[in-house]
């Protein structure tokens, strides 16, 4: 069985879950609200209207409600695999397990760009009522909004990668979301903190705050810098991998 067949299957044992409804919860919460609550300060002149909507709605969402709704994504699709011990008799089939916990993998993360788009979309949609109903003139900045929100992805997937290797580590499903749980709230903390570099849980949150202080000229020493940043998230991410790969199925074996 090739891997796009295998991940053919996987999209089909999730496509009656309410993983599509869930992921459009968070944008449109996080968007809507941030959206109108500033607006009502807005005035016709108001300048950067669009980067002070974004980074408003992007504050929560990066920190908090975009690594919740994965984690619950994660537990939706592994639930799926063993539900009536579903599984055993995948793993008795001849179907490498690693090659199974990757394609797993690929839907999470597909699942994830999903809801980046439909975050970019609700967002252009309630910016634009939002500056009309105020009367602000200023050019939607979609190149702007598309690479803030492509970063956002980026710096998500070693985070993604660190909730599936958890949720495929821990046999309760109750211990992997509360771990999970746990490391998503302490991001905020840990972003406030030279330590931020070696916490996938903070990456996006940290970026859309080093956003924050670019568009707020009196704090503007904070950047987000690509070294090292880079080297890594591209390591924590490899290990996650590594992990979620190699353990996949082994507990349900013994």
């Amino acid at each position: 069985m090739s891997f796009v067949q295998l991940l053919g299957i996987e999209f089909t044992k999730v496509k009656r879950s309410k993983i599509v409804p869930l992921i459009f919860i968070a944008p449109i919460l996080v968007v809507v609200s941030g959206i109108a609550n500033l607006s009502t300060y807005f005035t016709a002149e108001y300048k950067g209207a669009w980067p002070a909507m974004f980074i408003q709605s992007e504050l929560l969402y990066a920190y908090y409600l975009l690594p919740l709704s994965m984690i619950v994504v994660c537990v939706m699709i592994a639930g799926r695999e063993t539900q009536n011990n579903g599984i055993l008799k995948m793993l008795a089939l001849p179907v490498s397990r690693r090659e199974l916990s990757l394609a797993k993998f690929c839907v999470l993360m597909i699942y994830l760009l999903m809801e980046m788009v439909v975050f970019l979309v609700v967002f252009i949609v309630a910016g634009l009522v939002a500056t009309n109903t105020m009367g602000v003139t200023e050019t939607l900045p979609f190149l702007y909004l598309l690479k803030w929100c492509g970063g956002l992805f980026l710096t998500m997937l070693p985070c993604l990668a660190t909730m599936w290797a958890i949720t495929v580590l821990f046999e309760k499903t109750l211990f992997s979301v509360g771990l999970n749980l746990l490391l998503v709230i302490g991001g905020i903390l840990v972003a406030n903190t030279p330590a931020w570099i070696l916490y996938p849980y903070c990456y996006s949150g940290y970026l859309v705050s080093c956003s924050l202080h670019q568009f707020s000229s009196a704090a503007s020493e904070i950047t987000f810098e690509m070294i090292p940043f880079l080297p890594c998230a591209v390591l924590a991410f490899a290990l996650a991998i590594t992990v979620a790969v190699t353990q996949f199925g082994k507990k349900e074996m013994r």
